[in-house]
């Protein structure tokens, strides 16, 4: 499990302060894949996206339960919060970056149900935790989570941080991780879940193991692909430009230039080749911007922060 430097959050949420003492001790879940309670918005108008191909989702995925996944994701979603509360790494509802994060997620979630009804029951929850990584991620069953270091190293808009979230939600709606887990099953733990839904195992068992693995699953180029495609329809709709998906993967690739990507951008498309797939896709999402209703409130980038050493 990697080792990260923690952030304390200062109590006017004016800016985050690495803590070199607390770093010492940090020993928290950095998921390699990738927190908002509430209700879907009542009545959003959502054209079906179920029409589109970037909704189709992988046969292999049935070979898991979706309950399974989602209840893996859950318990390791929670365990990662109280680790990161503990060490004072986890900002409070009123931070004004979490406050940004629940506003955007509040725009996005109503159009998810269109691509997957079982968002529709999701307990949806959108955090934000004080590392200093370059990284974000939604976990199967709607659980999202954002690191410090990626909002205030890039120092992104609000369009920027809608395309990192539609991206990100698209892979939970596709299912990418359960995709990944049933290939899995196919070579790894076939007879475990077999016995398990014949009742002759520990399903406890089972979902544990099954959350272990979430920390550790790898999504192909193909699935990073449908995200960003998925994601910026969602974003485009939501109302957030498009566009910015270009200026996200230029800053992305000048803040990792001459450096070892973060992890969980080592199985992604290179930036260049995300750049003119996104490019490519303008036209088509544009009209669903362009349609859409604005947010009525835009927030700001955090304080710039100084890039950790290794980082």
């Amino acid at each position: 499990m990697d080792r990260c430097p923690e952030t304390r959050f200062d109590p006017e949420g004016a800016a985050a302060i690495t803590s070199p003492a607390l770093a010492a001790r940090c020993s928290c879940a950095n998921p390699g894949r990738r927190l908002f309670t509430g209700l879907l918005l009542a009545g959003a108008a959502a054209p079906a996206l179920a029409a589109i191909p970037e909704c189709r989702r992988s046969r292999a995925a049935q070979l898991v339960p979706a309950d399974w996944v989602e209840q893996a994701a859950g318990q390791q979603y929670r365990q990662m919060l109280q680790q990161a509360s503990g060490k004072r790494a986890l900002a409070s509802r009123e931070h004004p970056q979490a406050q940004r994060l629940r506003t955007i997620a509040e725009r996005i979630i109503p159009f998810t149900p269109e691509c997957n009804p079982r968002a529709r029951q999701w307990q949806w929850e959108v955090h934000l935790l004080g590392n200093p990584e370059l990284n974000a991620f939604c976990m199967p069953g709607g659980k999202i989570a954002f690191y410090y270091g990626i909002l205030a190293r890039l120092q992104l808009d609000d369009d920027e941080v809608a395309a990192i979230m539609g991206h990100e939600v698209a892979h939970a709606l596709l299912e990418h991780a359960r995709e990944q887990m049933g290939k899995n099953a196919l070579t790894q733990g076939g007879l475990r879940i077999g016995a398990a839904l014949l009742g002759l195992g520990d399903i406890g068992d089972l979902a544990a193991r099954m959350g272990a693995q979430l920390l550790s699953l790898n999504y192909s180029r193909g699935d990073e692909t449908e995200a960003d495609r998925l994601g910026l329809i969602m974003s485009s709709q939501a109302g957030y430009d498009p566009r910015a998906g270009v200026r996200l993967w230029n800053k992305m690739r000048e803040a990792t230039a001459g450096k070892a990507p973060p992890k969980w951008l080592s199985t992604h498309p290179s930036s260049a080749e995300r750049i003119r797939d996104i490019e490519a896709l303008i036209g088509r999402v544009l009209p669903l911007y362009e349609a859409a209703g604005k947010p009525a409130r835009r927030f700001g980038p955090p304080p710039p922060m100084k890039v950790p050493e290794g980082g």
